[in-house]
């Protein structure tokens, strides 16, 4: 059966990428970087970063790590 609670979980769970995305994206700004220096500094391509950062793709915890490394944050802020 259809648990319409687990559809808004569901959607709550959509947006986790647009939030972290964001977040990366504003701290890269904040430290004047851009997003081909934090792509090649994190060692992925400039059009992966903006896909993590428009919120289209989530990086795996060990980009992620990564990231937060470059920007001088610790994981758990974003």
């Amino acid at each position: 059966m259809f648990d319409i609670r687990n559809n808004r979980d569901m959607r709550k769970n959509a947006k986790l990428p647009k939030v972290l995305g964001s977040k990366i994206q504003n701290r890269r700004k904040e430290v004047g970087i851009t997003q081909e220096e934090l792509g090649h500094r994190v060692g992925i391509s400039r059009a992966y970063m903006g896909y993590i950062e428009q919120g289209r793709y989530a990086p795996s915890l060990e980009v992620l790590q990564k990231i937060a490394n470059v920007l001088k944050v610790k994981l758990k802020l974003f």
